[in-house]
């Protein structure tokens, strides 16, 4: 490629990049896209803030590691919970429901319903640390970060010369600065990419005092003239008066009019996040701060145990064991957190009640009450921990015991096959599963111990079904390295970097210490232990399992991702299993090496079941700076596997690391769209999309909830086209006297008719107190189209939109305050059909719209037609109308919303270029949506300006695979 060729790809790429960016830039890999590198991300402010206030409460408290000037010492736990923090701050510039919201992002001057909705998740997180959900409440404290961070990018706080965060955000004592009036001009027009001084005096400095302001953007809401907008090349509110815009989103003067502030509003905005962080420890207490971010958490300890009737002695050497471990975790973990404890009883037929518990004490009473409850079919007893490994007390080969054979001597005989459940669990969650008895109980839970440590990671993973030779190493900065063979095994082979070699069935050698019970080995290697690669030669009878421990902090977390470019670049996680078969982006982070420490990484080996190499994945970059990596996957492998990541520490020695658990390639995709919070005694509709990348079939959809609300049938049974998809809805009912702070989870499982093909979709819901609903409705504009000649009568011009209700109270109506045109509200029609009007009408406003899931298949198919005549079919559901004109009644549409959005469409002629919506809730608050002709053709401009999806993809494409050196 020719450097003249590149640098047009390259502005190109800019110019688009730069138009769809309308907050911090979300992540890292949006520094790359935008071409900013020294840009403050949403990411990098948060992370920053959680650590260094982590690492300040620390400090203080007793029973924790001092070790302060090292981060490597908060655990692979406190980083995982890190990213899930991070994820839902990135969530809002992703999702569908959020990103186009100006509410949720401090834009279009919606001040106080923006500070509202912060105050909101401020109670809410309270409440749900409270309460022990700390899932949800890391999540709601995400979403609260990047609407607070927003504040500082959007508004004039920083050009008014303030130095300090504006308080009255999260606490309405503090004085309040007003916002100005929607009839006052804000801004000067500016014809340049940087916007120097183009706020009014006024705005900044007054009299009588400044005035608060943040730009609008896009086309809707409509932006009064006079004020300002966001801003960035492509924003089409920026050639309305007042041209320009005010946004320090980046350093990029293409991108943020008000680039040469970009570092004061980002200093603000991570003052203001640590002040959020240190208000929370002061509210919750220290340790429910530090167990919400799990640091120095060791990984949960999960027993389920059988307690029917003829399990008695099982259950006694099960509880026995149990509490050893227990006792040996509250006695070697520093006293602050012990980790959490979870008991799950089960007996023929029910299982529970669940205990769970932070508090050893506790646990250990429940486990000493545990008594055998009689019944049941099967003598089976489970104990699991992480990486769920279960032991099994009956071993299928030996058949059913005589005692047994009596107690049951009319009843079937057991199916052979009756554990294939554990072994799939153990199988796919890098665990094992192991026959014992009650007598080698104690040997072969040994294996939990050994899985309970936080610092414990994994250095090899295989299961086999033949004889086989397996590698792993072990670097410098691992000690305590552990093996566990389960299996029938004839010959053994332990080999070590320098030939010296031991078999795993005698009872000693140089090598390593042997426990033995029957069907485990479990071999602790004896120090010191030799740097390098070791190798295992296995001949079994039937399949066999391969585990290798270390202890080190060193380790790594990963996810898959897709790229997102409808409002804001960057890497979107993929929630659930990847799609097989087409490209996608692998990010991982690595955890627990000081930034101090020269380490290398390369790569990540895509590895199948047996161990064997499937796919190499070549990361960003060689070096490890503290951001995380990212590796472009040409193609899912279309069958199961597994990860290891290979590089080097400082003095070039092999460094390895393995991720356990089989991800599961998948052609069906789940995405949620909209996920409302509960209230007590109102219903509450998740919206999902279903997305078939393969050919058409039928898929099972399966809802499930942990408090039995769900209002309709669990089980959706409907048919995808090729490459197609569907949405559906899933509503909830939470009765009156559901308590404020319980937490709904809801998981949504879709799968094919006939394949194996299947993915999931975990909901996390929360029930927030009732208040009075002060919050109005929003309207939100889905698809604009205008045909405005010159000669105004002889045009019209269009516009949809979603009209939702912000608040609890539902939508109640609608009215036509100004305008000569016909305003249409579509809702469906009442003949008991399952489809949902809102999708219907969606598809119908966003004609050609396509999800990144889709982008992401289109760019490796030539069968965008199909999806074509996929998604017309869809769309052939007959809808109810209804018209309003100006001067007529207000029109009741409370029947229709059911608390959810409902589409309305407004069309007039080009002379008539503004119109007036009037939309009212069933508490009275009201929203006024301004409607105007011009917006809409400057929209129509921005349309032909993007309008190549394909090539605006290939150009993100590019730059990424420039940068990763692909």
């Amino acid at each position: 490629m020719g450097k003249g060729c590149a640098e047009v790809i390259l502005f190109i790429l800019l110019i688009h990049c730069t138009s769809i960016c309308w907050a911090f830039l979300p992540n890292f890999w949006s520094r790359v896209l935008t071409l900013s590198w020294d840009s403050y991300t949403h990411q990098y402010m948060t992370e920053q803030a959680l650590v260094n206030v982590t690492m300040e409460t620390l400090s203080s408290m007793d029973g924790f590691q001092k070790d302060t000037s090292s981060q490597a010492g908060l655990g692979r736990a406190f980083w995982q919970t890190v990213g899930e923090v991070v994820s839902a701050n990135a969530a809002m510039d992703f999702l569908s429901s959020t990103r186009s919201d100006p509410v949720y992002h401090f834009d279009s001057e919606r001040v106080e319903e923006a500070t509202q909705m912060l105050r909101d998740f401020w109670k809410q997180t309270i409440l749900l640390i409270q309460k022990k959900e700390y899932e949800a409440a890391r999540h709601s404290l995400g979403q609260l970060f990047h609407s607070l961070q927003d504040f500082y990018s959007h508004s004039n706080w920083v050009e008014m010369g303030q130095y300090s965060e504006y308080l009255h955000l999260l606490h309405p004592k503090e004085p309040a600065v007003p916002v100005a009036p929607e009839d006052t001009p804000t801004c000067a027009g500016c014809h340049r990419f940087s916007c120097y001084n183009n706020l009014l005096e006024e705005l900044v400095r007054g009299p009588p005092q400044p005035l608060l302001t943040t730009g609008y953007f896009s086309d809707y809401p409509a932006k009064p003239k006079g004020k300002c907008s966001h801003g960035g090349v492509l924003d089409s509110s920026r050639h309305q008066g007042a041209e320009g815009g005010i946004n320090k989103d980046s350093t990029s003067p293409l991108f943020s009019p008000h680039h040469y502030l970009h570092k004061k509003a980002a200093q603000l905005a991570t003052t203001a996040t640590f002040r959020v962080l240190r208000d929370l420890r002061d509210e919750v207490g220290p340790k429910s701060f530090l167990r919400l971010f799990s640091v120095q958490q060791p990984p949960a300890l999960v027993f389920v145990i059988d307690t029917t009737g003829s399990m008695f002695e099982e259950i006694t050497a099960a509880r026995m064991r149990v509490l050893s471990i227990v006792q040996a975790r509250a006695s070697n973990q520093a006293p602050g957190l012990p980790g959490t404890f979870l008991l799950v009883p089960f007996h023929d037929p029910n299982v529970g009640p669940v205990l769970e518990t932070d508090d050893p004490d506790e646990f250990q009473s429940f486990m000493e009450n545990l008594m055998a409850l009689g019944g049941g079919d099967e003598p089976e007893m489970c104990l699991t921990a992480i990486q769920v490994t279960f032991l099994l007390t009956e071993d299928p080969s030996h058949g059913v015991r005589e005692r047994d054979v009596r107690k049951r001597k009319r009843r079937e005989t057991l199916s052979p096959d009756r554990f294939s459940v554990y072994s799939s669990l153990s199988s796919l969650s890098g665990g094992m599963t192991i026959f014992t008895t009650k007598r080698d109980i104690h040997k072969a839970s040994a294996i939990v111990e050994d899985s309970t440590a936080s610092s414990k990671v994994t250095l090899f993973h295989a299961e086999s079904e033949a004889d086989s030779s397996h590698s792993f190493t072990v670097d410098r900065g691992v000690s305590t390295v552990t093996l566990h063979v389960a299996g029938k095994l004839i010959q053994c082979v332990l080999s070590n970097p320098t030939g010296a070699h031991q078999s795993l069935l005698s009872t000693a050698g140089p090598l390593g210490k042997l426990d033995q019970s029957e069907g485990l080995y479990r071999v602790t290697l004896l120090p010191p232990i030799q740097p390098g690669q070791w190798q295992l030669s296995v001949t079994a009878h039937g399949p066999f399992t391969f585990n290798v421990l270390g202890e080190s902090a060193l380790d790594f977390l990963y996810y898959f991702a897709v790229e997102a470019n409808e409002t804001h670049p960057g890497l979107r996680r993929v929630e659930g299993s990847p799609v097989a078969g087409v490209p996608t982006f692998l990010v991982v982070a690595i955890t627990g090496l000081p930034s101090s420490d020269e380490a290398t990484f390369s790569h990540v080996t895509l590895l199948g079941t047996n161990g064997e190499s499937l796919q190499k994945v070549l990361l960003n970059s060689s070096s490890w700076s503290g951001e995380e990596l990212v590796g472009r996957m040409d193609s899912v492998p279309r069958i199961p596997f597994s990860m290891r990541l290979s590089g080097q520490d400082g003095k070039g020695n092999k460094l390895e690391r393995v991720s356990a658990e089989t991800v599961q390639p998948t052609h069906v995709q789940i995405l949620v769209l909209s996920a409302p919070h509960l209230l007590s005694g109102h219903p509450s509709v998740v919206l999902i999309e279903v997305f078939n990348h393969g050919p058409a079939r039928l898929f099972t959809l399966t809802a499930e909830d942990d408090r039995g609300y769900l209002s309709d049938v669990k089980h959706h049974r409907f048919s995808i086209g090729e490459r197609g998809s569907v949405r559906r809805e899933v509503e909830l009912r939470m009765p009156h006297s559901t308590q404020a702070g319980q937490t709904v989870t809801l998981t949504l499982t879709v799968q094919a008719q006939d394949s194996p093909d299947s993915n999931y979709a975990v909901v996390h819901l929360t029930v927030l107190p009732e208040e009075p609903d002060v919050s109005p409705p929003s309207c939100s504009a889905m698809r604009v189209e205008s045909t405005c000649p010159p000669q105004c009568s002889q045009g019209n011009w269009t516009v949809s939109l979603a009209v939702k209700d912000r608040g609890h109270s539902g939508l109640a109506s609608v009215q036509l305050a100004e305008g000569q045109g016909i305003l249409t509200l579509l809702h469906e029609e009442t003949t008991g059909r399952t489809e949902n009007p809102v999708t219907q009408l969606h598809d119908n406003a966003t004609e050609g719209h396509v999800s990144p899931l889709m982008q992401l298949q289109e760019e490796t198919t030539e069968h965008q037609h199909n999806r074509h005549r996929t998604r017309l079919g869809h769309r052939a559901h007959r809808l109810e109308k209804a018209r309003l004109v100006h001067g007529e009644p207000p029109l009741n549409i409370s029947e229709w919303a059911r608390r959810k959005p409902i589409m309305v469409q407004y069309t007039s002629g080009c002379c008539a270029p503004q119109a007036e919506l009037l939309v009212w809730d069933r508490a009275g608050n009201m929203r006024r949506c301004h409607l105007i002709a011009s917006q809409q053709r400057a929209l129509r401009e921005k349309e032909k300006n993007t309008a190549p999806n394909r090539t605006v993809h290939t150009f993100l494409t590019l730059i990424m695979l420039i940068f990763l050196g692909v």
